[in-house]
Formats: structure tokens, sequence, C-alpha cells
């Protein structure tokens, strides 16, 4: 009995957090869109980790992970030196940056975070909200804000793919009082990907960064439901045998 009170103990624990990282997930008050589940999909996981060495790993790190675990998502060490090995790292590296941390600080006012883990801590649909909604905003020392994370210090990395755009806001009115109210984008520039194109690939770059949070999910659900099934059949079994020790008694 007290095993099974430390149990629901837990579970309420987990749930509680659970709930208190979507409300943090969500204090922009933005509301965050369903990132695709890709986790089974090879094909994106290997585009999100190209998009993820290209374009992310030059200001954040992903100490947690070495090039070589990514032959888990299909990848052979000829294809990660060839195509995600550009400053002389080896295979079995960690996914390191150069870039100081004290100079870091400086130019965006705060040093970027590891990202090993960031979509267990932030969520998925956080992220894939959040690299879709950066915007235009010349307050801002980088040029740049975003609709999630409210005057964040990142610059949009990615606009080359996206363009750039405005967002458009409109003063709400109402019985709680007013505020601005989002109500679009207006597109300034085009990018070398349409908006289609471009979610498609901030899907398979969410899936990795998901994915890289804990490399073994995959490996350890199908261990999971098999586990289950077991379980199933065993307890098909007991209960038959069961049966047959308890019929002579009935």
């Amino acid at each position: 009995m007290k095993t099974i009170l430390n149990l629901c103990k837990a579970g309420l624990l987990a749930l509680s957090i659970s709930v208190a990282g979507l409300g943090l997930a969500n204090e922009a008050g933005y509301p965050l869109d369903k990132a695709p589940d890709r986790l089974n999909d090879m094909s994106a996981l290997q585009n999100g980790a190209k998009i993820f060495v290209n374009y992310c790993l030059n200001c954040h790190s992903a100490v947690s992970m070495r090039y070589n675990r990514l032959r888990d998502i299909g990848l052979s060490d000829e294809q990660i030196k060839q195509n995600l090995l550009f400053t002389g790292e080896k295979v079995g590296d960690l996914m390191k940056i150069s870039m100081i941390e004290k100079e870091s600080k400086e130019w965006f006012g705060k040093a970027p975070p590891d990202l090993s883990v960031e979509a267990r801590s932030r969520g998925s649909d956080w992220i894939y909200t959040y690299l879709r909604t950066f915007y235009r905003d010349d307050s801002r020392p980088t040029g740049w804000n975003n609709l999630v994370y409210k005057n964040v210090g990142m610059p949009h990395i990615l606009w080359e793919l996206q363009g750039e755009r405005v967002a458009k806001f409109e003063e709400a009115k109402g019985e709680h009082g007013g505020g601005e109210h989002f109500v679009g984008f207006e597109q300034l520039t085009p990018g070398k990907m349409n908006q289609q194109e471009f979610d498609n690939n901030m899907g398979d770059l969410t899936a990795f960064l998901t994915w890289m949070s804990e490399p073994g999910q995959l490996q350890r659900k199908r261990i999971g439901v098999i586990v289950l099934l077991f379980l199933a059949v065993f307890t098909v079994f007991a209960w038959r045998l069961n049966a047959a020790y308890w019929k002579s008694i009935h």
C-alpha cells in the first residue's frame, strides 16, 4: 500500500510539473501551434539535423550530443563527415561551438542556451511556433522580435529562408480593458522558401530537437510496446492457469 501511495504522489508531482511547464511555455499569450509528429521519420530527422548544424550550431551548442549518435537516425560516419562537419571536428566529438560565452553575452545580452534538452524544457509545440513567428522590429537591438518570446534577444537566423515580414497589431477593446492584439503578418521581402515549405522544414527541425533531447526515446517506446504485449499475453495465461488450479475447489 505504501508503494502504491508513493507512485500516486510521484504521478501527481509529474502532472503538476507538466501543467506548470505548459503555463510557462505559453506565458506570452500567443496560442501554440501543434508540431507535426515526425520522430519516426528518418528523412525528416536527417533534414532537421542538417538545418540545425547549418543554422543553429553557430551560436547554440548541444554538449549532450555527439555527432556519431546521428547514426541512430540513419546517417553513416561518412555522411556525417561530408555533410555536417565543417571546422575540423571528429565524428566522436560533442556538438560544441567556438563562440566565447563572454562575447556572446555582450552581443545578445545573454549567452545563447545549450539546446541539448531544450525540447524537454519548452515542449515541441513551443519550439515549432517560436521558429515560425519572428518578425521585423526596428525597436529591438537585433532588429527582430517574436510573438511567442516577446523581446527575444535572438535574431531571426532563418530569415533568408522565410523572408522578412512585419507583425500587424490592433488595439483590442472590451470589458477587460484594451491592449494590442495580433492580427497577422505582412510579407516585406520573399524568402528562398514559401510559407508552406518553411513550415515543413521547421517541423523537421523541431522533430530533430525533440529527438536530440532524448535520443533513446524511440527504442524505449518500442521496448515498452513489446513489454506491454508480453504482459497482456502473460495475463491471459496466468488467468487461465489460475482457473485450472481452482476448478476442483469450486
